[in-house]
């Protein structure tokens, strides 16, 4: 009994150390499962914030990106403003520029924890903001219609120093967040690989100390397998991302360089069309010019003849010279216009007055064979518009209809009024508009040609018949009277082309000095001591002579700088007759620096090319435009004269 008492006792015995055992390593494996899921927990954190840290870095990148496809797009938006002058446009480079000033705050909020970044922002904001005002200073030239001053700050901008620190410190900020990246998934692959030894680890020494629980130890080997299989799927994962990420990056650099040669390509040939055109306009100007010319010389020489023989008709020669030499001024200026180097000089016109003055000259220029009609019901309201280019717009669209009716038809101009609703008729704005219907019996258009008649350098005719300025010229005239042009033609039915003009209630400008004050000016008026500053030799002796002949004492002077020294030595001086541009000084810019010396002189400029330039720069003066007869240079003395007693007398009476 005893004995089995004993062998029950050592029995209860073992089994307690079994249970105790039991116990012991159930404890160590609960620490050691702790243990691990301590690990897990702070490596899933430690993960997490990686994780964090990769994506703000990728944020950062992103939004940098953003900003300069932003600036990019601005510029884009700018550039195609300054050649369209289209105000929509404009406003969508404000837009632009917005968006990218939305996208600089959010850049600057993203790196504010970074020291680095932070330096770099204040450098990238400081050339975000010289870069804006630049881009301003060129939407501000077209903003006020100075194209070329906003072509050729456009073209002086694109590549200026802070475009080029905008792109360098955006790289730099790139480059950084690339080398923060490249570290932070290292670190991160670190992480991964320290703590899954650390597992393994603990794992291998709970199976050591749980040797008995097999099963145990069998779920803690399987558990690490999946995991061991997830990690490498996760950087199978990553592999295959890293290589869909430099395939894409690939793909994008060869899109690029297909986009270069294409655009270099486009260049090309925009660049042989222009060539082209001036090709085409050099071969009608030059036509046009060499009549003219053959006009003048053979004119100049059968006059010198009949002056040497003493013949009769020397005169009708001289005047033949005379008009060959006005229609060749006359073409300057249409050239002028059509680039808009000469400025608008409106006024008010009643359209059916201006066409019934216009006969003569229509006759004239027609022939016999072309029967001109017309006809006013423009209601008596007039139009604000420069006289003289409108003259020249009728006139283009009468040689026009005479060469489609090949100097055989009849030629109709009708005046009209008439009251529009907002963008009835082109993008005109609602309000009464005078009407000028200039209809012939020609040939008409077809639907191909109406496409392109208002393209510059574009004509029907063969080469060296016509410059394709026409339509253009006239196009562009009226659109900048604030007015539209519509067309009405057929193959076979003729052509019927209409200006609508703004109609003008407002008072009418000073009229042009009658002939009866040119002849004053010749005969009656007093001898005027003159300053007469220009500095071509031969245009110089010509306007010396010129006033010589009106009476007047007139002193040259050929540069703008001596003009304060040739004032000093002069007894009195009444009038300044004045080029407007010269080396050195312009007139304008020589007028102002004379200041109080000149007060109570009359100035009078004279002048060939004006440039972009309005009547401001003048200050009101009157201008004289070359070529000039001595009859209008006596009436623009006239006028200088009386504009400056009329500025005198306002300047006493205050």
């Amino acid at each position: 009994m005893s004995e089995v008492n004993n062998a029950l006792e050592r029995a209860v015995r073992a089994t307690n150390w079994r249970f105790m055992l039991l116990g012991a390593l159930a404890l160590l494996g609960i620490a050691v499962l702790a243990a691990v899921a301590v690990i897990q927990q702070r490596t899933d954190a430690e993960r997490d914030q990686a994780i964090a840290r990769q994506q703000h870095t990728f944020d950062v990148i992103m939004r940098a990106n953003q900003l300069s496809g932003a600036i990019a797009g601005a510029e884009a938006a700018l550039g195609r403003y300054v050649v369209s002058a289209d105000r929509k446009l404009g406003q969508q480079y404000g837009a632009q520029w917005e968006r990218a000033t939305e996208q600089l705050t959010r850049l600057r909020q993203l790196t504010a924890d970074n020291g680095d970044q932070r330096a770099r922002m204040i450098r990238l904001k400081r050339a975000f903001d010289a870069r804006g005002k630049e881009l301003a200073n060129t939407a501000l030239y077209s903003a006020y219609k100075r194209h070329s001053d906003a072509w050729g700050s456009y073209y002086q901008v694109r590549s200026s120093p802070a475009r080029s620190e905008l792109e360098q410190v955006l790289n730099e900020v790139v480059d950084s967040e690339r080398v923060t990246l490249h570290g932070r998934s290292k670190a991160a692959a670190d992480l991964l690989a320290n703590s899954g030894f650390a597992s393994r680890l603990l794992t291998g020494f709970g199976i050591l100390i749980v040797l008995g629980a097999v099963l145990l130890g069998w779920m803690a080997i399987e558990a690490q397998g999946e995991r061991a299989v997830a990690d490498a799927m996760a950087d199978a994962e990553r592999e295959r991302a890293a290589e869909l990420q430099e395939a894409v990056a690939e793909a994008t650099e060869q899109l690029r360089a297909e986009a270069g040669e294409r655009e270099a390509a486009q260049e090309q040939l925009r660049q042989a069309q222009k060539m082209e055109a001036v090709g085409q306009l050099t071969g009608g100007i030059a036509h046009d010019f060499n009549n003219m010319l053959a006009v003048v010389l053979g004119g100049l020489e059968l006059a010198k003849r009949h002056l040497h023989t003493g013949g009769p008709d020397a005169q009708k020669h001289i005047e033949n010279a005379m008009e060959g030499a006005n229609r060749a001024a006359a073409l300057t200026r249409r050239l002028l216009a059509f680039s808009r180097a000469e400025p608008l000089l409106p006024e008010a016109v009643e359209a059916g007055a201006l066409i019934d003055g216009m006969t003569e000259l229509l006759d004239r220029t027609l022939g016999d064979g072309i029967a001109v009609e017309t006809e006013d019901a423009g209601k008596g309201w007039r139009i604000w518009v420069d006289r003289h280019q409108l003259e020249n717009a009728l006139l283009n669209l009468a040689v026009n209809a005479r060469d489609a009716m090949e100097g055989q038809g009849t030629l109709s101009f009708v005046t009209g009024g008439i009251t529009l609703a907002e963008n009835e008729v082109g993008e005109c704005v609602a309000g009464d508009y005078v009407t000028i219907e200039v209809g012939d019996t020609g040939m008409g258009m077809t639907p191909e040609v109406l496409e392109r008649v208002f393209e510059p350098f574009f004509t029907t005719k063969p080469v060296g018949k016509g410059t394709g300025l026409g339509l253009s010229q006239i196009f562009g005239f009226v659109r900048q009277s604030g007015g539209e042009i519509g067309i009405d033609t057929a193959p076979g039915k003729g052509t019927q082309v209409v200006l609508y003009l703004p109609r003008h209630v407002g008072e009418g400008a000073v009229p042009e000095a009658a002939p009866a004050a040119e002849d004053a000016s010749e005969k009656g008026a007093r001898p005027l001591d003159v300053l007469v500053v220009e500095d071509d030799p031969r245009v110089l002796a010509a306007t010396l002579g010129a006033l010589g002949e009106l009476g007047h004492r007139a002193v040259g002077c050929d540069d703008p700088l001596a003009a304060p020294g040739a004032i000093a030595t002069l007894p009195s001086l009444d009038l300044i007759v004045s080029d407007v541009l010269m080396p050195g000084r312009t007139g304008p810019e020589m007028i102002a620096a004379l200041g109080e010396r000149i007060e109570g002189v009359a100035v009078l400029f004279v002048t060939g090319f004006a440039g972009e330039a309005d009547a401001a720069i003048f200050k009101g003066r009157t201008v004289l435009r070359k070529p000039f007869t001595i009859a209008g240079l006596a009436a623009a003395v006239a006028e200088a004269m009386a504009q400056e007693a009329r500025r005198s007398g306002r300047a006493a009476a205050e």
